[in-house]
């Protein structure tokens, strides 16, 4: 049986002029995150999505870890969903995002403000009654990540029938998103769509759920781990 470990990336940039870069609490608690993978079976392969966040969390989660670099394969199927793009179907003062981010900050409880809109975008998005609206819909989106996932599988197990004596990776990291993450959750377990967005809503920066795998059957060790955080001190947990 084999492992797969889905790390979400580190804090990004909400309400910069580019979303999809890390901020420097974001780059240390990826660091964070190495250091603590010292302690862990190395991983044999890493994959990650192309977004320039996951490749930054990649990055410093490397740096922290110091160990020797596997082989690692940029996949898109581990993107997240398009936020902006989601929350401009919901509200179009969206589409100027920094502009919008720049007003939330203004609120009394700004978290809390930005936290129902975003959960609402989500809502409209999922309910799948105004799909055509959207780049990706949800459904869509599901299939994307789902079929990523089992290309993983598809390809350790590819290599185990064609090399016979190699072994498939024993323990695979994958450097994605929250939605991302959330979606395969759902899948495994068969959650609704409801719980799933409940999910989404909880998952920590860096945090990591742990999978097993054995041909196409999947389970769940662990979700939302985030003990490299809390020992480092409670200013470094986040959401976004």
């Amino acid at each position: 049986m084999s492992a797969i470990y889905l790390i979400r990336h580190g804090q990004a940039s909400f309400g910069k002029a580019d979303y999809d870069q890390l901020s420097e609490k974001g780059d240390r608690q990826s660091q964070l995150l190495g250091k603590f993978w010292q302690a862990l079976p190395a991983p044999n392969k890493i994959f990650s999505g192309d977004l320039l966040r996951h490749e930054q969390t990649l990055d410093n989660f490397l740096q922290g870890y110091q160990g020797i670099k596997p082989s690692t394969v940029l996949h898109s199927g581990f993107n997240e969903f398009n936020h902006v793009d989601m929350l401009t179907r919901y509200d179009a003062q969206w589409e100027n995002f920094v502009v919008m981010a720049a007003k939330i900050s203004q609120q009394p409880d700004a978290n809390r403000f930005l936290q129902k809109e975003f959960s609402l975008a989500l809502k409209r998005w999922v309910s799948g009654k105004y799909d055509g609206d959207y780049i990706e819909s949800w459904s869509q989106f599901k299939k994307r990540c789902i079929a990523a996932l089992q290309d993983v599988v598809t390809q350790e197990l590819t290599i185990k029938k064609s090399f016979g004596s190699v072994n498939p990776s024993k323990n695979i990291c994958i450097f994605t998103s929250g939605g991302t993450i959330s979606v395969l959750v759902q899948h495994i377990l068969g959650l609704s769509d409801e719980n799933t967005l409940a999910v989404i809503q909880q998952l920590r920066n860096t945090s990591v759920t742990k999978l097993f795998f054995s041909k196409n059957k999947f389970s769940i060790d662990y979700l939302n781990n985030y003990a490299h955080l809390t020992q480092a001190g409670a200013d470094w947990v986040t959401f976004r």
